[in-house]
């Protein structure tokens, strides 16, 4: 019997896909989940799928893969789209796309499919990857593109028809969409469909409000090896437990909360209200570590390059070749950013409170009010002169 992967939740959407998709493709499904750190209840995904006639269901923890080697290299860059998104939904498509496709050559699978929606990013991240990684040879099949359901009424119709129980939330108007991952939370839908409205207290699920926060403030210290962080407060901890760490920290004290309405790669725009706080930690304090360890030509040329590597992120393009390229320049002089980086946090504020590294880039002498012979008077005025007449040129 022909097989498809697909990329399965366990929740009402992807259980009516796994329906639909046996009764129209005749094909096994093999029902497949990444941990990629998101709220999950794997005895519900195994007992949902097993419901529907699924024998092979694959549950994978890819905490540590997706910390290390998606969301780290992503800080390095500093990428932050259209000002304030920190990527946390973008980044972690190319991470499950590649393992569908690995799974699909495993079992012989004919081909793959998603649960994104026809008007979102989400199609094209997971798509890109199934085409980096399975090209032509792998099927990709995309239900909300190819189904007559057209409506959310639709959908509870089609659940109720095969007996696919329906959560409470689900029976009357759309609920919020929800994505999370252990880089962030996102938020989309029913009343912040409009911005004009102020986004509820109630949906933020791991930041703490302003008001709520501790009335003191919080220390932490953040160490750095060859650009990455390695330790909190001096406990070294693996990838994943250091950002879980740092969620914890960072959310108690109101941090990392963005309110967006954002251009989407397909053409329309959508807001979303995003929580990434342990990731907002790990920029701020990076780039601190940064600005005492990188020269200024090279420092500067990262901040050109991070609003195409963001883009390219955002579009889904992880695996291209231009975003590995500029990953290599990124990277070229990480072995210079080492350090410690202390942070204050207090009620949705980060301050850095110290910086300390052994690299020379940074230089006491050269700052110092006390000492003025580093500077030869007759080469600063040419240099004023030199970049006066620069003023007249287009």
């Amino acid at each position: 019997m022909k097989k498809i992967v697909l990329a399965y939740s366990g929740g009402l959407d992807t259980s009516i896909i796994l329906k639909w998709l046996q009764e129209n493709y005749k094909a096994e499904i093999i029902a497949y989940t990444s941990d990629i750190g998101q709220k999950m209840n794997k005895q519900k995904i195994v007992r949902n799928a097993k419901r529907l006639g699924v024998k092979k269901i694959i549950i994978e923890d890819l905490k540590d893969e997706f910390v290390k080697n998606y969301v780290f290299p992503m800080i390095r860059a500093h990428a932050i789209y259209e000002g304030v998104y920190m990527l946390g939904t973008s980044i972690a498509r190319p991470l499950i796309a590649k393992r569908q496709i690995a799974i699909a050559k495993k079992f012989k699978a004919f081909a793959v499919s998603h649960g994104a929606t026809g008007k979102g990013n989400d199609q094209v991240r997971f798509e890109l990857g199934y085409a980096f990684f399975g090209g032509k040879k792998i099927k990709v099949i995309a239900p909300w593109r190819e189904w007559k359901l057209q409506s959310r009424t639709d959908l509870i119709k089609y659940a109720k028809k095969n007996k696919i129980p329906i959560p409470s939330d689900k029976k009357g108007a759309p609920p919020f969409s929800i994505d999370d991952n252990i880089f962030h939370t996102s938020t989309e839908g029913k009343v912040l469909e409009n911005p004009k409205n102020s986004a509820p207290e109630f949906i933020f699920q791991r930041t703490t409000s302003p008001e709520k926060a501790p009335n003191k403030k919080t220390k932490v210290k953040i160490s750095f090896k060859n650009s990455d962080p390695i330790s909190i407060n001096g406990k070294r901890l693996k990838p994943e437990k250091l950002l879980e760490k740092l969620n914890l920290l960072a959310g108690i004290n109101s941090i990392g909360r963005v309110d967006l309405v954002e251009n989407r790669f397909i053409g329309i725009k959508s807001r979303g209200v995003y929580e990434t706080p342990g990731g907002t930690l790990l920029h701020i304090a990076h780039r601190a570590i940064e600005s005492v360890t990188l020269d200024k030509e090279t420092a500067h040329a990262k901040d050109r390059i991070m609003p195409v590597y963001a883009e390219l992120v955002y579009n889904g393009y992880w695996f291209s070749k231009k975003r590995v390229k500029l990953q290599k320049i990124i990277d070229k002089n990480r072995n210079k950013v080492s350090g410690d980086v202390i942070l204050s946090l207090y009620k949705g504020n980060v301050s850095i409170l110290s910086r300390k590294t052994k690299n020379k880039a940074y230089s006491m002498k050269k700052v110092s009010f006390e000492e003025n012979k580093t500077f030869n008077k007759s080469k600063i005025e040419k240099f004023i002169n030199y970049h006066s007449k620069q003023l007249y040129k287009s």
